[in-house]
């Protein structure tokens, strides 16, 4: 068997340039790993992953035109031997658990060493329907015994992006909706939060593991 054969496809989707270049330096120190492609959205991703059928996808979870979970049930509908591996930077509980009922094969914070990410992609090519994150247990546990506030898909998507420090208009154009839809999700995120204002429900997101990070203000 070709070495060509043997050799571990992956296509890279994020749409920060420097984060794409340093994973695809990072697989390309490996011997047995090439980059097949890379994306900067859903969309392309989407055409390239049907185009070049890697072995595994490393997804963004925020992008401009969607979200990596939007990548990885769209591709696990249809495959379930593709490794579908999630990136982060916000590694919250809830995030964590969508991206593993979404049918992801691992789920890698972005402060995590690159060697991680390479090795998740390679418990993604051979186990691509076990869910690895080193978080996991610790969320199961808080989980159990959890009565936080549980938000849906798409308000888990617009604390993302307050975190991010976007407003509402901001908001409305990465996730193609209204900013009355906008105002309607944000006002729901308060309310569960117990929030008054972005400020306060940022801090009770962080402290109930909803999200691991915010933006500098």
């Amino acid at each position: 068997m070709s070495q060509e054969a043997t050799m571990l496809r992956v296509v890279l989707i994020d749409d920060h340039e420097l984060i794409r270049t340093g994973l695809g330096r990072a697989f390309e120190r490996e011997e047995d790993i090439t980059v097949a492609g890379v994306a900067g959205g859903v969309a392309r991703g989407l055409q390239l992953i049907e185009e070049l059928r890697p072995d595994v996808v490393v997804t963004d979870l925020q992008l401009p035109d969607g979200t990596g979970l939007d990548v990885v049930k769209t591709i696990r509908q249809r495959d379930d031997k593709m490794g579908l591996v999630v990136l982060t930077m916000h590694s919250g509980d809830d995030h964590i658990f969508a991206a593993m009922e979404a049918g992801a094969s691992a789920f890698v914070g972005k402060d995590a060493p690159s060697r991680e990410v390479v090795s998740a992609a390679r418990h993604a090519a051979v186990s691509p329907r076990t869910f690895l994150c080193s978080g996991l247990a610790g969320a199961m546990m808080r989980r159990a015994s959890d009565d936080r506030p549980r938000l849906s898909e798409r308000e888990r998507e617009v604390l993302d992006l307050l975190a991010e420090g976007l407003g509402t208009a901001a908001i409305a154009s990465r996730l193609y909706m209204s900013e009355s839809t906008v105002k309607t999700h944000i006002a729901r995120v308060y309310q569960k939060l117990g929030a008054t204002n972005r400020a306060q429900a940022l801090v009770t997101a962080m402290r109930i593991g909803l999200l691991s990070s915010v933006a500098p203000q």
